[in-house]
């Protein structure tokens, strides 16, 4: 396949699009915003002016946008992609959008003999501009198997999950889950040892170097500590979206997640006080109940 389209320009599918560039795919390519479609004409894309275009232009689609209402507006809906995708083409869902909304894309997608791949990812911004994503699909094994050499243009962890769609939605929802415990965590620890005596430095060093460190601890802390709360790439409301997706899929199995319950409401109490920023916010929603900032350079205020 030569012929790729994306619909999505963001963080997350301008790195995706310059890699699949570099690989030496022509990429048919349509976002909102008209300085990000520049931005990627500049990387060597083809604007689109619109999702059916990329459609007309593509075998194979990546859908890389915020939500199912965006995803269903880009597949299904006016000038969107099964208005113009040929029988036999391709779409492969990277967004995080949950299995039932994925699986009723497939279906429309089947009436016009188009196949569609549940594929989210996981790695973030730092992932995507690396071509060093995780992807987590499902669907047909044969539609899977056509798009190997794309895949392996953006991640370097490939898996297969299933032959259900809505298998990798789910896979993504309980991963999130456990994503939201350890952000929730983690912030916690910092603001607890700061407050108790500790410096931030300190604490980061220990942990960063111990069973309990994770590559989200080492990308959010040092943002922490450096008081960066925006543009690093991982959007609150992103991650409290995917986390409504896993409740609502716990609540659908009558499956009890207590920590990432409360998780979700840490996250809910973050966007409520500081909406528009990322991840790393949620630590100011601890350091103002308890009157400390974990930055550099600042041992504590004392207990």
């Amino acid at each position: 396949m030569k012929n790729i389209g994306i619909v999505g320009l963001g963080n997350m599918g301008m790195g995706m699009a310059k890699n699949l560039i570099a690989r030496g795919f022509e990429l048919n390519g349509f976002a909102r915003s008209h300085d990000t479609l520049e931005r990627f004409v500049a990387l060597g894309g083809k604007k689109c002016g619109d999702a059916a275009a990329v459609g007309a232009a593509s075998e194979v689609v990546f859908v890389m946008v915020v939500n199912a209402s965006q995803a269903t507006e880009v597949i299904a809906g006016k000038n969107g992609l099964l208005e113009t995708l040929k029988p036999g083409a391709i779409i492969v869902v990277t967004a995080t959008i949950g299995s039932a909304a994925v699986k009723n894309l497939a279906a429309l997608a089947g009436e016009r003999h188009v196949s569609l791949i549940d594929c989210p990812v996981s790695g973030g911004q730092k992932g995507a501009d690396a071509g060093a994503l995780t992807l987590m699909a499902s669907g047909g094994k044969q539609d899977f198997d056509r798009c190997a050499d794309v895949f392996a243009a953006i991640a370097r962890n490939i898996n297969f999950v299933g032959d259900e769609i809505g298998q990798g939605q789910i896979v993504k929802a309980c991963m999130q889950g456990l994503v939201g415990c350890i952000y929730s965590g983690m912030f916690e620890a910092m603001a607890l040892g700061v407050k108790a005596g500790v410096g931030a430095e300190a604490l980061f060093s220990v942990i960063g170097t111990s069973v309990a460190n994770t590559p989200l601890f080492q990308g959010a802390i040092p943002a922490v500590m450096d008081r960066r709360f925006k543009g690093t790439g991982s959007n609150i409301a992103n991650t409290y979206k995917d986390l409504t997706i896993t409740m609502a899929l716990a609540e659908e199995c009558g499956t009890p997640m207590m920590v990432t319950g409360t998780a979700k409401q840490f996250f809910q109490a973050g966007i409520a006080r500081f909406p528009g920023e990322d991840n790393q916010c949620l630590i100011k929603v601890l350091e103002d109940i308890v009157g400390v900032e974990v930055k550099r350079g600042q041992a504590s205020v004392a207990a």
